[in-house]
């Protein structure tokens, strides 16, 4: 739209939009704004569209994912997380963040524990998974209902926005009753119908690149989401299936640029699922602030010898608070401010 465009306008093209057989969705930016079309390209007619009042030009993104594209949204995305009994945390643009917590919910008192001391160290939200898709279906899949209302409890005690995973659309409706935002697992990046109900939504979506998607791959599975009318989804690079052994995954630093480049979405990184060893996460979550994340999602656990879920990856509360003061510094030195 023209600078400045009166509402009367902006209204006047939804609903042509919409008599056309499309949706609109809107993107307003600090002078202008912009209307993405999404539908059957053969109905739209571009040149009356071009035509109506306060319409500056009309512009085919070419790129599949529309709603995700910097040609749509040029402006960083900022995803708020929280509130209500929570603060609530930003993710994007300048604005960074940890969320830190243990692998999975195991009982209350761990979960006390650990998120007091990740707080302490600096986390804003907190981790933990309820239900877990694990490769074995012997090994242990989480506590379910019990878990979320124990994250439910221990976010608002401490000041806590609270993630965790939902792997099923019939679990939607439970976990966003609990949760400030949904995680979709790696697995699941293409599950398109738990996409689309996670889309229809207003709770933000922290989605996981799939083990051996693009960056297309990926962002079109945003997509998703968006097209619902969700519009917070934070990405979130996991690592990828290589040739390389040594480590779990490959965590592909290169994507962060790409992303940034490509789309207005926030890109946090998870450096515990990549390297899988404790030792090695410190390093990649680093390099990871350093390439552009708004943020990290650690693992944590004050004894991962007896963890249920992921105790090789996962790091002592003392080198988590370490790691803070490290990503804190290099979040400053790329622009960022650390949560």
């Amino acid at each position: 739209m023209n600078q400045n465009a009166p509402e009367a306008c902006i209204e006047r093209v939804v609903a042509e939009i919409e008599r056309m057989g499309g949706r609109a969705h809107l993107s307003r930016g600090q002078f202008r704004t912009i209307i993405g079309v999404v539908g059957e390209e053969t109905t739209i007619d571009q040149n009356h569209l071009a035509s109506l009042d306060g319409v500056e030009k009309v512009v085919p993104i070419m790129k599949p994912y529309k709603l995700g594209s910097r040609e749509f949204h040029e402006e960083d995305t900022v995803v708020p997380v929280g509130g209500g009994k929570t603060p609530v945390v930003m993710i994007g643009g300048p604005h960074a963040a940890c969320i830190a917590g243990p692998c999975t919910v195991e009982n209350e008192q761990m979960l006390y524990r650990i998120a007091r001391e990740v707080r302490a160290a600096g986390a804003t939200v907190l981790r933990g998974g309820a239900f877990k898709p694990r490769t074995s279906p012997y090994s242990f899949q989480g506590l379910g209902l019990t878990a979320l209302q124990w994250m439910r409890a221990c976010g608002d005690e401490l000041g806590m926005p609270i993630v965790t995973e939902v792997m099923d659309t019939r679990q939607v409706e439970l976990v966003e009753r609990y949760a400030d935002m949904f995680q979709i697992g790696a697995r699941n990046m293409q599950n398109f119908d738990l996409l689309r109900e996670v889309g229809r939504t207003s709770k933000p979506v922290l989605l996981k690149r799939g083990l051996a998607a693009t960056v297309k791959d990926w962002l079109l599975s945003a997509e998703y989401v968006l097209s619902q009318g969700n519009r917070n989804v934070i990405l979130c690079e996991r690592g990828i299936k290589t040739f390389e052994d040594s480590v779990r995954f490959t965590l592909d630093i290169t994507s962060i640029p790409v992303v940034r480049e490509w789309s207005h979405l926030p890109v946090i990184i998870d450096p515990s699922h990549s390297t899988g060893r404790r030792e090695w996460v410190p390093a990649v979550a680093a390099a990871g602030m350093a390439a552009g994340a708004h943020g990290v999602i650690v693992e944590v656990h004050y004894c991962p010898a007896e963890a249920l879920c992921d105790g090789p990856q996962a790091l002592l509360p003392e080198k988590f608070a370490e790691l803070m003061g490290q990503i804190r510094a290099i979040a400053a030195l790329v622009g960022k401010t650390l949560a």
